[in-house]
């Protein structure tokens, strides 16, 4: 089936409750009936709800359909896109480990990737995405991960993911890449050979700005790339807080299932039911609303490149663009997202732009179905040093836009406003 398919009808069997909706499963726990099948769960003799802090229905429908959608083995949500992010790669990586992050991330992910989980003993080593010129010289025997943005946040690039894969297999390195801004809809990196994506489910998958979320995808040959590989020696040796399980040894996915049973049981950043359920709601109309912000997005990004008073705009869909021949080789249809960001040379003409539009609102969120705008310097990156963010290209002048599904022509209107009053 497609994605838009997929997205609305996929891990749910209508014929056992009678609903159209994906019921709410709004529950901590189960009735396990007996004390045997109670015991088979927890061992893994039978597969089903255990407590919703593990797993629960409505969730598991999410799941199964980001799974499919992303063309992965198997999925797991948790309570935000930072839990996903911190769940990716502490399942890999310990105290004495090193793992590779892009220059070019979310700033949200650059303080949890090269500060907080400095604190675990991780060391975060940073490498330019657009081209993985630097990324070999950087790889050693404790390296755990590499991690990177298919469509980067706020600087709209493009990664090289072909090459970052191929580096990272040829030294059996597990591969992460945060696919949020592209969506299962636009990009697939697991069909280009990427072993685990993760999302912000709040971004664009929701759709309305309603509920915090984040999931993690495993891919069908993830399993391979860890079973018997040295780099991953709890993957392959007995689990002392699970009886002595060996992960290897098991007949499922075992890179979501780790997170489930070690990660998510004992750090607990999983989930309500209740999100799960507004999260299916936007899943549903995901493919419709994506292809709409990326047309209003590139109309928008055409529009401020003639302006006079910018000085610069990122958006790889752009003919322009240096990233326009990586849109059309990785993107459906040569579409981009509805994320733009403009330069406007200095922060008090930035925060002026800010402070004069009227339909756009100022907010940090990306991927509502409304318009929003942000000065990423102040707000979303401004823990980040400034000599690492001129780097990385978000300079004091720089604008982003998450564009929604407003009229296009309304939005450049308000845009045109802002820029000339």
């Amino acid at each position: 089936m497609h994605k838009e398919t997929l997205a609305l009808h996929y891990g749910y069997d209508k014929e056992c409750h009678g609903t159209m909706s994906v019921p709410i499963f709004q529950t901590t726990a189960y009735d396990f009936e007996t004390a045997e099948r109670a015991a088979n769960l927890f061992a893994l003799k039978e597969l089903g709800p255990i407590y919703t802090r593990l797993n629960n229905p409505t969730t598991e429908v999410l799941e199964k359909r980001l799974a499919a959608m992303e063309k992965g083995a198997a999925a797991i949500v948790t309570s935000s896109g930072q839990a996903a992010i911190f769940y990716a790669v502490a399942n890999l990586a310990e105290s004495g480990d090193n793992i590779l992050v892009a220059k070019k991330i979310y700033g949200g992910a650059t303080t949890l990737l090269t500060h907080t989980i400095k604190r675990f003993g991780i060391e975060a080593r940073l490498f330019e995405s657009d081209d993985a010129s630097d990324l070999e010289d950087l790889i050693d025997e404790n390296t755990k991960a590499i991690f990177f943005e298919s469509l980067s946040n706020p600087h709209i690039s493009v990664a090289d993911t072909e090459k970052i894969v191929e580096i990272a297999n040829r030294h059996g390195i597990v591969t992460i890449c945060d696919n949020t801004v592209a969506t299962p809809i636009l990009f697939n990196p697991i069909q280009w050979g990427v072993d685990v994506t993760v999302h912000s489910l709040s971004k664009y998958v929701n759709g309305q700005g309603s509920a915090i979320g984040g999931a993690i995808i495993e891919s069908e040959t993830l399993n391979q790339k860890l079973i018997s590989n040295p780099r991953y020696p709890h993957f392959n040796e007995p689990d002392e807080s699970y009886h002595g399980l060996v992960y290897a040894d098991l007949p499922f996915p075992i890179y979501t299932l780790r997170i489930r049973l070690s990660l998510i049981r004992d750090i607990g950043a999983a989930p309500s039911p209740f999100n799960s359920w507004l999260h299916i709601q936007g899943l549903e109309t995901l493919g419709v609303r994506i292809k709409e912000h990326s047309k209003n997005a590139l109309k928008i990004a055409r529009f401020l490149q003639e302006h006079p008073k910018v000085k610069s705009v990122n958006y790889p869909a752009l003919e322009s663009s240096p990233y326009k021949a990586k849109v059309d080789k990785y993107f459906t249809d040569s579409m981009a997202s509805g994320l733009v960001s403009f330069d406007v040379g200095d922060f008090d003409f930035a925060k002026k732009i800010l402070n004069s539009t009227k339909i756009f609102s100022v907010v940090v969120n990306i991927g509502d179905s409304k318009s929003i705008i942000t000065h990423p310097a102040s707000t979303t990156h401004q823990q980040v040093k400034p000599e690492e963010l001129e780097a990385t290209g978000v300079t004091a002048g720089l604008v982003r836009l998450s564009v929604g599904l407003e009229n296009a022509d309304d939005l450049i209107s308000d845009l045109k406003d802002a820029l000339e009053s």
